[in-house]
């Protein structure tokens, strides 16, 4: 790990109200848009709660994987199980990159220099606001590739997310729906369900990379904090989903892009 990590557990020193007050506006910037929201949360990590890169990048990734156990459930209750069972061959072609470029991404991440990794974390911000927009004002097509061909690049691009899941610290979800529609040419609801399967065991390996490393310990040190901003992203998720259409996607999506890339700026200026 690089010396310049914070090697003390840091604690957050913010009010609990705030703490709730900023999971539930992320929960409901994520459910408004049917995402988790952590590409928001990170961020605000870093800027309002001033955790170091890699303390905010280990918090988002635990508080994403309670958000998506939290969501799973739900998420079966609205697609029958059935219907997401027939592609378990997207999923398990997915995770054979993802699994592997989870447990890279976050040995990558618990090796850079901060310096290094705020300037990476600005990047793949970008990359998020870019996957927000082509989702969301675009329809999306099958690419009709045949099956020689979507088996090795389902290959890679699991493991390219993977990759950017396990640095951010987030589910990945931004990347995979686009991806499961693009390459295996599923519905997008379907699509959303099989984003979850695949993203809880690709969390686990990250998560499971990180707990070997010593700014893992800043976990313990914030869980309070952690549970109540998850507490209020649960909140938030379920107030986003009953605004889910009230405000239209021509005004919704340009804005939290615009949010996601001033984000970026502030990660790539930060001292």
């Amino acid at each position: 790990m690089a010396m310049d990590q914070h090697l003390v557990p840091q604690r957050s020193t913010r009010s609990m109200p705030l703490v709730f007050a900023m999971g539930a506006a992320v929960g409901t910037l994520g459910g408004m848009i049917g995402l988790g929201g952590a590409e928001f949360r990170l961020p605000l990590l870093i800027s309002l709660f001033g955790f170091a890169a890699l303390s905010a990048v280990i918090l988002n990734k635990a508080m994403s994987l309670v958000v998506v156990l939290v969501a799973l459930p739900a998420r079966m209750a609205a697609v029958p199980a059935s219907e997401v069972a027939v592609h378990w061959p997207v999923a398990v072609n997915l995770l054979a990159g993802s699994l592997l470029g989870a447990w890279a991404g976050a040995s990558w991440a618990v090796r850079m220099r901060s310096s290094t990794l705020y300037k990476v974390l600005a990047a793949l911000m970008v990359l998020m606001a870019a996957a927000l927009v082509v989702t969301h004002t675009t329809t999306l097509g099958a690419l009709a590739l045949p099956l020689a061909a979507q088996v090795p690049i389902g290959v890679v691009a699991g493991f390219g997310i993977g990759v950017v899941a396990a640095i951010m610290g987030v589910a990945g979800g931004e990347l995979l729906i686009p991806t499961i529609v693009l390459l295996f040419g599923l519905d997008i609801k379907t699509a959303g369900s099989l984003s979850l399967l695949v993203s809880l065991p690709t969390m686990l390996v990250a998560f499971a990379r990180y707990s070997r490393d010593g700014s893992f310990a800043v976990l313990g040190a914030n869980l309070r904090f952690t549970l109540l901003m998850v507490a209020g992203s649960a909140a938030g998720a379920v107030l986003g989903g009953l605004l889910l259409g009230a405000f239209s996607d021509l005004v919704l999506i340009p804005a939290l892009t615009v949010i996601l890339l001033v984000s970026a700026v502030k990660l790539a200026r930060h001292d």
